[in-house]
């Protein structure tokens, strides 16, 4: 196939990143291209839970009628145990996310998301069907090479394909590693967690080795869950073959009646090994950038996936907006604000992979008993991050203010 027409800036991958990035580009008058290797935008993936620190960045961008219209705003996360459903801990969210944090809790389907997102986008930005194969970078412009055979060139690629990047090859040399868990999801009906209708919230059920997370979304029509379990099994890449309902439900038997009864209500279930990589010295590579799940693939334990790529897409695209720096130098400036945030959230969210799943004991139970002492302002340091910050102000923040006054120690 012929070379095709340059782009400024060519986008990798249409996840929320890529689209975020994609529509704030666009929106300031940067030419810029989105590539996605799925031939069409289908309704994938199951819920996400959106906290305070990435609904902030949706607001500015004119999402806050899609989200308050398809999804639920969380009134607390409660923790429980998994024989007895013992309350462990309740921190209530609701209001006091938005007195505290300027932004509400949603949940919300992956696919409402992404669907209000790529709506917000100009006709014509986005190339379904073009996987890439490979991304060369030269003196002066970056050749992505596409699966079909195809290729065109860019003034910048910016990686969003997350943690099976094929983008970032081009800049760090590493594999994914397989964390020894792996996370069956599903959907059920609302009828099956019927106390949802008048408290929206999120569940989490911690267990010797696994644990399992529920809340609803779509408008509270449907209910979510994750349920995650230690297995030697690490097969990259979903699983669909008929057998993962029978394997949800040994793993989970024994435990709390009501979990037993959300994690057998689905007529199917998706089976994935959750992988991450090491923290990667860099995120950018001369004129390649790497964001997201392609930057930091972080496990799921603190939920922010989603919204530390919403960070990155906004840290990036003000850097790049930011007057008297070359694009070469705008992502260096990028890597170097956003590095340290994102390191402190891997490594919390590593320690939560240890921490959910202790076994009955006295690494449990004092686990437990901090946990029923977590406040909301416990969290400050991760949703009260602005990521809208000018990035001279975002620059000027080091070390422990960096992250925020409020980060909590960690069971380890």
């Amino acid at each position: 196939m012929a070379s095709e027409r340059r782009a400024r800036v060519a986008i990798v991958g249409a996840g929320i990143a890529g689209l975020v990035i994609a529509t704030v580009l666009r929106r300031r008058g940067v030419r810029c291209e989105l590539y996605e290797q799925s031939p069409v935008f289908d309704a994938v993936g199951a819920g996400i839970q959106l906290s305070p620190n990435g609904v902030r960045i949706l607001h500015r961008l004119g999402v806050a009628p899609a989200l308050a219209e398809h999804g639920v705003q969380a009134r607390s996360i409660e923790t429980r145990r998994w024989d007895d459903g013992g309350l462990l801990a309740r921190v209530p969210h609701g209001t006091a996310c938005e007195e505290l944090f300027g932004a509400p809790y949603y949940l919300i389907h992956r696919a409402d998301l992404q669907r209000c997102l790529v709506n917000m986008l100009a006709p014509g930005t986005v190339h379904l069907g073009r996987g890439v194969a490979r991304v060369v970078e030269r003196a002066d412009h970056v050749e992505l090479h596409f699966a079909d055979g195809g290729h065109t060139t860019a003034e910048l690629v910016i990686g969003a394909d997350g943690v099976h990047s094929a983008v970032r090859g081009a800049v760090v040399r590493d594999e994914p590693k397989f964390s020894g868990y792996s996370v069956y999801r599903g959907l059920i009906p609302a009828e099956v967690v019927p106390s949802f209708a008048a408290d929206p919230r999120v569940i989490f059920w911690l267990g010797p080795r696994r644990h399992v997370t529920y809340y609803p979304i779509a408008a509270g029509k449907t209910v979510h869950f994750s349920a995650v379990c230690a297995t030697e099994d690490g097969r990259s890449g979903s699983s669909t073959t008929g057998a993962e309902t029978e394997e949800l439900a040994a793993a989970f038997a024994g435990w709390n009646p009501e979990v037993r009864r959300v994690v057998t209500a689905a007529a199917s279930v998706t089976r994935w090994g959750l992988f991450d990589r090491d923290l990667a010295d860099r995120y950018v590579s001369g004129r390649i950038a790497l964001v997201g799940d392609a930057a930091h693939p972080m496990l799921p334990y603190l939920s922010q996936g989603a919204n530390q790529a919403l960070e990155d897409a906004v840290v990036l695209t003000d850097c790049l907006d930011d007057a008297g720096r070359d694009p070469v130098r705008s992502l260096r400036h990028y890597e170097a604000l956003r590095r340290p945030r994102t390191a402190e959230v891997h490594r919390q969210s590593r320690v939560r992979a240890e921490t959910f799943h202790f076994a009955d004991g006295t690494r449990q139970q004092e686990r437990d008993f901090r946990l029923a002492g977590e406040t909301l302002n416990d969290l400050a340091w991760l949703y009260g991050f602005d990521a809208a910050l000018t990035p001279a102000q975002l620059e000027a923040l080091n070390g422990r203010a960096a992250l925020g006054d409020h980060r909590p120690e960690v069971v380890s």
